[in-house]
């Protein structure tokens, strides 16, 4: 059972209640029923909104209902939420959680677009301040998170909407983070840079994202939960809609391709895929793919390694070098999480993901994004935006647990 919080009054205000006749006090219910013509300036001069509003809180005094604390909006795990390209710019803080509300450059379901809103509604139950116990941490112990909203995309031009997402991760990354450490930092200008947590969106967003990381970091190791490889090269087929010489958009199966093309990505095949099991058009499709700088984790190895074997296998692939992470939902399987856009039956479970990412602690995460939630698809209960969001909670740990320092 939740209990409900026990709503106090203030001295000033409790004597204003006691001036009351004996027959009004007796009919009193709640503390709303002392608001009345003679007793309303006492009140709302006295009143103190964070015991008011809040069951247990640390800080007891009205300074706690501040303009940096959570004012009851439907922020990403009850992160401060913070105007980061307008008024609280000048704000400093650790990590970043941004929404990218981008669904046209997707293959079959469409709807991704709705996933920043439905991720934040599923971590409703969550929070920065409360103790993951599994990982024996508090985020907010370690790292100042806010929630910066959601980037304007525009929904009429791929290429304006990527753009816009380009631009405003890159000016997050740029700042300075709110705490910095002994030791040197692993960006390239040697300076302590926020982390940004990306709720999408299709798969597209990525590749915008890895630019950003990419000019602070250098060429990162990518973990990649999927069930499908993303590295499609895009090429002309004859009697397709695209003319000679005409430029193929990338799309939510081709941004790593691009990503290679770009170098964002580390050297030696240090990146990833976890959970792979869609469909091939053909095998040289996995021969591409290890051309482009990855190595294949099955949905499989989760059952026959065990989910120690295939933390082992990520662990051997990206060494010590940063690491970014992106979770496509479809990873998990429908049966937990079905609202996306190309589901794929055989995943991982949620317990699954939960351990594996557990078992990444102490690596060097510089950046995550979780992508393709399209809530239209969900279950009334809403559990794929509660798997997404919980998972969401398990990046924000292993960035806690693990400082960007050499």
């Amino acid at each position: 059972m939740v209990s409900s919080p026990r709503l106090k009054l203030s001295t000033a205000a409790a004597a204003a209640l006691l001036a009351l006749p004996h027959a009004a006090q007796a009919s009193v219910q709640y503390p709303v029923g002392v608001v009345t013509a003679g007793t309303i300036g006492a009140l709302t001069d006295t009143l103190n909104f964070t015991e008011i509003f809040g069951a247990t809180p640390a800080d007891k005094s009205s300074a706690a209902w501040a303009r940096g604390s959570f004012h009851g909006l439907t922020t990403f795990a009850r992160a401060a939420p913070l105007r980061c390209f307008g008024d609280d710019a000048e704000f400093k803080y650790d990590v970043a959680v941004v929404g990218a509300p981008f669904d046209t450059a997707t293959s079959f379901r469409p709807g991704a677009r709705f996933g920043p809103n439905g991720i934040r509604q599923g971590a409703r139950r969550l929070g920065v301040d409360r103790i993951n116990v599994p990982a024996k941490i508090r985020i907010s112990d370690h790292l100042d998170v806010v929630d910066c909203g959601d980037v304007p995309m525009v929904m009429t031009d791929n290429k304006v909407a990527l753009r816009q997402l380009e631009l405003a991760n890159a000016a997050l990354l740029s700042r300075t983070s709110l705490r910095s450490y002994s030791g040197k930092s692993i960006a390239k200008d040697g300076q302590f840079h926020p982390r940004v947590l990306t709720l999408g969106g299709d798969h597209t967003i990525t590749l915008p994202l890895l630019r950003g990381v990419a000019s602070v970091y250098g060429p990162v190791s990518v973990i990649h939960f999927d069930s499908h490889l993303d590295t499609w090269k895009p090429k002309e087929v004859d009697g397709g809609p695209w003319l000679p010489g005409e430029e193929i958009p990338v799309s939510h199966g081709s941004y790593f391709w691009y990503a290679h093309k770009e170098g964002l990505l580390a050297p030696d095949n240090a990146n990833i895929h976890v959970g792979i099991r869609g469909a091939i058009n053909s095998w040289q499709d996995y021969d591409d793919d290890y051309e482009f700088g990855w190595v294949i984790s099955h949905a499989e190895d989760v059952e026959d390694l065990g989910w120690q074997g295939v933390v082992k296998k990520i662990r051997d692939t990206v060494g010590d070098n940063p690491v970014y992470i992106t979770l496509d939902i479809d990873a998990i399987d429908p049966g937990m999480a079905p609202a996306t856009g190309t589901p794929e039956i055989g995943g991982i479970t949620t317990r699954e993901i939960k351990k594996i990412l557990q078992g990444l602690s102490g690596l060097k995460i510089v950046g995550a994004d979780i992508v393709e939630v399209a809530p239209g698809y969900d279950t009334q209960d809403e559990i794929t935006q509660i798997a997404a969001a919980n998972i969401g909670w398990e990046m924000l740990a292993l960035m806690a647990k693990t400082p960007l320092v050499e």
